[in-house]
């Protein structure tokens, strides 16, 4: 088993001017609720955005990033990806499954030299995301 990674430093939010901690705060309520929507929504990936409002949160808002951090479904997902870079094996299965479901549908949809595209972008980030360690015990 690999040895644990630390988790790289957080800026502390309050060095930023208002106006930006603004925008990181706006950034990540927008990455948030893209999350929850791909719970609902086929082929909207759920976890890459909670990691992204979980990135933005910790420099605009400790409350927010506090909350997410102690919600009992998306907090773990971000602790493991913090502590390890690890993803839950569902989130892998479910990322996996719908983008060959995606690049099923954009093989029928596309133009003939097109339709390579998503197939050769979602087998290198399948590639990728199957190469990080995934969290022991998904509950």
């Amino acid at each position: 088993m690999p040895p644990l990674l630390e988790p790289p430093p957080l800026p502390d939010a309050r060095r930023h001017p208002a106006w930006v901690r603004g925008l990181w705060l706006v950034s990540g309520v927008a990455a948030l609720v893209l999350g929850v929507v791909g719970i609902f929504v086929p082929l909207l990936p759920t976890t890459p955005f909670v990691l992204l409002a979980a990135w933005c949160f910790s420099r605009g808002c400790a409350r927010c990033e506090a909350w997410l951090l102690a919600h009992p479904r998306l907090g773990p997902m971000v602790q493991d990806w913090r502590t390890r870079r690890a993803v839950p094996l569902r989130a892998k299965q479910m990322a996996t499954a719908m983008m060959a479901l995606g690049c099923a549908l954009a093989w029928t949809r596309l133009p003939s030299p097109w339709h390579w595209a998503p197939l050769v972008v979602c087998a290198a980030v399948a590639t990728w995301m199957w190469r990080l360690p995934t969290r022991a015990v998904d509950s």
